[in-house]
């Protein structure tokens, strides 16, 4: 593993020349690799694995959205597209990417077939990390392991196709043949991944399950929400509020720190824009640290997970989601938006 400092502190990491793509095709050249759901993580994974000459198959339910995606996607229904249990059956490492709900719900009758050898991937440590939730747990003698890409399978998808990819984390649970660490970075290469970094699958989904709520997606649009609120009562108008909140956001200055980092950001900014984000970020920071301790709090303790599976296996839930979903869609603020990206140079 190459030793990276990562701010002052030396960390070891896979870098892809250390673990070429050849490399992880010989490892994973007598698997057979099935992945179990085709939803959010599954096309992406999948079709990278595949693109770099790794042999995949897809397991996903009959008749339905997933289902036809593969199809449009090239998989072969009866080769390479199967039923989740086919798949199962078949795979010699078993890639479980099926929803955290979804994967409660399986569990019976997909751990018939993990027999002695095969490997149990994972690329979030919920249902493990919460077993007496899920009620996921794996036999003895297989290998358990994960890769969790930092980014939507879309994403990981997208910039595969440009060349590029996103980072990774990669965990072993159990290592019942010796191989089980080589087995999850093969994949993680295979997949796309910049470099992999190492971590367990309680720190996993304890990061994870803290930055979605957090910074990632619930803060973020909590706060833009707060800001375009105050900014319309004050009596600014829908297009300038949206766009002192949202539009220069996404459009100049988060760019600018995913280019060179935020003390680069604020260097390119006005003088007036520098003086007061230093000073102000200590404010907001001192605000929601109490909320983020709150949050991690809930997290370790099982608080969110309880809430996910509740909510997921509620027969309703997809309507109750597209309820809140369009709530979110119809606001002001973000269809003020539709017309700002309408307005965008390039969509003109």
């Amino acid at each position: 593993m190459a030793k990276i400092k990562f701010g002052n502190i030396e960390e070891k990491v896979i870098t892809r020349e250390e673990f070429s793509l050849e490399k992880a095709k010989k490892t994973l050249n007598d698997e057979t690799i099935a992945v179990l759901g085709y939803g959010v993580q599954g096309p992406g994974q999948a079709l990278n694995l595949r693109d770099n000459g790794i042999n995949v198959i897809v397991g996903q339910r009959k008749p339905s959205p997933s289902w036809d995606k593969a199809l449009k996607d090239g998989w072969e229904e009866g080769n390479t597209l199967l039923s989740i249990e086919e798949a199962a059956k078949k795979g010699t490492i078993i890639m479980y990417l099926l929803s955290d709900a979804g994967q409660k719900m399986m569990w019976d009758k997909i751990k018939q077939y993990l027999e002695p050898g095969k490997a149990l991937y994972f690329s979030h440590g919920f249902s493990i990390v919460y077993k007496d939730q899920t009620g996921v747990i794996p036999p003895e003698d297989i290998d358990v392991i994960l890769v969790a890409p930092k980014g939507p399978g879309a994403k990981l998808r997208n910039l595969f196709l440009e060349g590029k990819g996103v980072n990774s984390s990669f965990a072993v649970y159990r290592d019942a043949t010796c191989k089980a660490r080589e087995r999850a970075i093969a994949i993680g290469i295979g997949i796309g991944s910049g470099f992999l970094f190492p971590t367990t699958f309680k720190k996993e989904v304890y990061s994870d399950l803290t930055g979605e709520r957090g910074v990632l997606m619930g803060a973020l649009a909590g706060i833009m929400e707060a800001q375009y609120n105050l900014l319309r009562k004050k009596g600014h108008s829908p297009s300038e509020a949206f766009n002192e909140t949202v539009e220069e956001a996404t459009q100049s200055l988060i760019p600018l720190i995913g280019e060179k980092g935020m003390d680069w950001m604020f260097e390119n900014c006005s003088t007036t824009a520098q003086r007061g984000a230093l000073d102000w970020r200590h404010k907001f920071r001192k605000a929601v640290e109490p909320v983020f301790e709150e949050l991690y709090e809930s997290v370790k303790k099982g608080k969110e997970t309880e809430i996910v599976l509740k909510a997921n296996t509620d027969p309703d839930y997809r309507k109750k989601l597209k309820k809140e979903l369009n709530k979110m869609a119809e606001s002001e603020m973000w269809q003020a938006g539709k017309t700002v990206r309408k307005l965008r140079p390039e969509n003109q």
